[in-house]
């Protein structure tokens, strides 16, 4: 980030809102130089602004940041997350703590089911993949020689906080299975060193014993 336009970002994020005479005023350039700096920021998708009411003559904008602008500075998610499994870990017996898991996925979900309630297998599979494409995630799926469907997820959502917790992938597992109404099977994943993490499910009318065991990862 240009070192001005960060400023400007800094300023907004402490301040909440500014308008051109603020932003002038704090960094010591004219007008002109500012507004230059929020074109670009805006049409970067950085900052957005609104009008000042109850002044006479051209309106006075007032500028913030948007929710890409308050991405670019950090947060202590993963932190967080995993001090709470830890502490969960501390708290609950194995099964307990398999279970609660399991129900974090469900408000993940639960959002996104009714737009995937009544779709077929496929189209809900690739609902599963839009959504998860929706998190900025690499998401595909195809069909395997059974009849099974097997989504890949080549970026891990939780991979900070999987590194810290490999059971964080119980969460992920659970959150495909609510998606698509099958039960997911983790085949392959990147915890385990592998490329990508790989979710086998079976239609509805095919039980679970079906399902062949992973294949090996290919050589490379």
């Amino acid at each position: 980030m240009q070192a001005t336009r960060q400023q400007i970002l800094d300023h907004l994020r402490m301040a909440g809102e500014a308008n051109v005479r603020d932003l002038a005023g704090h960094l010591g350039l004219t007008s002109t130089g500012v507004r230059q700096h929020l074109t670009v920021l805006a049409r970067e998708g950085y900052i957005a602004s609104r009008e000042l009411r109850g002044k006479v003559g051209r309106p006075a904008l007032a500028y913030s940041l948007t929710g890409p602008g308050e991405t670019l500075y950090p947060k202590a998610y993963d932190r967080l997350a995993g001090a709470l499994l830890t502490a969960a870990h501390e708290t609950l017996d194995s099964s307990a703590f398999a279970a609660l898991l399991g129900r974090a996925a469900r408000p993940l979900a639960a959002p996104h089911l009714d737009a995937l309630d009544g779709l077929g297998p496929a189209e809900r599979v690739e609902g599963a993949c839009s959504v998860l494409r929706d998190w900025d995630l690499i998401a595909d799926w195809e069909r395997d020689g059974d009849g099974a469907f097997l989504l890949h997820e080549r970026t891990c959502p939780y991979l900070e906080v999987a590194r810290q917790d490999p059971a964080t992938c119980a969460v992920d597992v659970a959150f495909i299975t609510e998606l698509t109404g099958m039960h997911a099977e983790l085949t392959c994943c990147q915890m385990r060193g592998d490329d990508v993490c790989t979710y086998r499910m079976l239609p509805a009318g095919r039980s679970p014993h079906e399902q062949q065991p992973p294949a090996a990862p290919a050589a490379h």
